[in-house]
């Protein structure tokens, strides 16, 4: 059992796939516990994303974790009532629908605050619940087109491409569990049920410090620059001699001075500014590449890291699991599980950040579809076996 700050707080999430389960992992990891609503016979879609490992999706292990599964019907006109109790009981709800779509399954913030008047919900959604485009279907790839990231990503003489993650999914999840906590804080501090409505594309807009701004002082706008950063230079993915790739951003007039002592270059000093470096960037991202040409990663990761230079190598999936930073961290860490009576181990991220206090925890193997229906209605809504093993007759759960 979990012990951490969020202990004593009990979430709902009626949302699928990534955003908003992230964030109720994420609350999931440091004490809360979270109630995952899931449609009978099918549940959330992530369990059935390959690869599949048991009939279950592996990277379910990490969308489920923490979570217990009940399963609601939510198209049942019962249903409405049957997550109405359950909200009763729950200090945050999180979902992901359609404004509309709640708006027809009759669970909507007003129509679950009226079970409990202090609700804290966390609505993820495309667009938001407000302005022309609210009930816009949409998933991570179309938000972060929509907020402009997608536009500056990739090659100057080639076309827009994604990143190689739905960023959008990942900083909205981020960005939901902190404002459930906000929501939270402020539904202590007035006892007022509380709406945080947070569409997709707004987290990436918001992170995106330089690109409005930028656009509203100089009437330009910021076209691709593949690894290039449009505010310093040097700073690109350089090949080393064993054809591994370095990243190598020099982001300070004092880093640039220690790069320079490590390729002992001292003509390039005279570009002493970033203003001058970015006018002049041709030649010098030119010579830190051949620079770095020169070298094998390794050697050359030790001279820039003894000059203090910030430097790293572009990690594979396997170089980041076997990284002895990685391991000392315990940043992905061997997580035991059961299968049919078979122990088995799998690899997954642990918790961000290490705290004085408290530890994120990875607790609960992630459930089975409906594994906790019964046990949570009887012992939270209250109803008895027979009461819901009518409901389950009848398809409601």
């Amino acid at each position: 059992m979990s012990h951490g700050p969020l202990t004593g707080i009990r979430v709902l999430d009626a949302s699928t796939i990534l955003a908003g389960p992230l964030a109720s992992s994420l609350l999931g990891e440091f004490g809360a516990e979270v109630i995952k609503i899931e449609q009978p016979g099918e549940g959330d879609p992530a369990r059935r994303y390959p690869p599949i490992e048991d009939g279950v999706s592996a990277g379910w292990a990490m969308t489920g974790r923490n979570k217990r599964s009940v399963t609601i019907d939510l198209h049942h006109p019962e249903a409405a009532d049957l997550v109405g109790r359950l909200a009763a009981t729950a200090d945050i709800v999180v979902t992901n629908f359609r404004p509309a779509t709640l708006r027809r399954f009759r669970i909507d913030f007003d129509d679950l605050r009226a079970y409990r008047p202090d609700l804290v919900m966390v609505h993820v959604s495309a667009f938001g619940r407000t302005g022309p485009y609210a009930d816009r279907p949409g998933f991570a790839r179309v938000a972060e087109a929509f907020a402009g990231l997608t536009y500056r990503t990739g090659d100057p003489d080639g076309p827009p491409v994604f990143a190689g993650y739905p960023i959008a999914d990942g900083v909205t999840g981020m960005y939901g569990a902190f404002a459930a906590l906000l929501a939270l804080r402020q539904r202590d501090l007035t006892g007022e049920a509380q709406l945080a409505d947070i569409p997709l594309y707004e987290p990436l807009l918001r992170m995106m410090e330089d690109f409005v701004v930028e656009y509203g002082a100089t009437g330009r706008i910021r076209e691709r620059q593949g690894n290039q950063n449009p505010h310093i230079s040097p700073n690109n993915l350089y090949r080393t001699k064993d054809g591994r790739w370095l990243a190598l951003p020099a982001s300070t007039d004092q880093m640039w001075r220690r790069l320079l002592e490590v390729m002992d270059a001292p003509d390039l000093a005279v570009h002493d500014t970033m203003t001058a470096r970015l006018r002049h960037r041709d030649q010098i991202e030119s010579r830190v590449a051949a620079f770095v040409a020169a070298h094998d990663l390794d050697p050359l990761m030790s001279r820039l890291l003894a000059a203090g230079v910030a430097a790293g190598p572009v990690n594979s999936v396997a170089d980041l699991c076997a990284d002895p930073h990685i391991r000392a961290r315990g940043s992905v860490v061997e997580v035991e599980y059961e299968i049919e009576h078979e122990h088995r181990t799998r690899l997954m991220q642990a918790p961000a950040g290490r705290f004085s206090g408290f530890d994120g925890t990875i607790g609960a193997d992630a459930p089975r579809l409906g594994e906790h229906t019964t046990q949570v209605l009887r012992d939270l809504v209250g109803l008895t076996e027979t009461e819901i093993d009518d409901l389950r007759h009848r398809g409601v759960v």
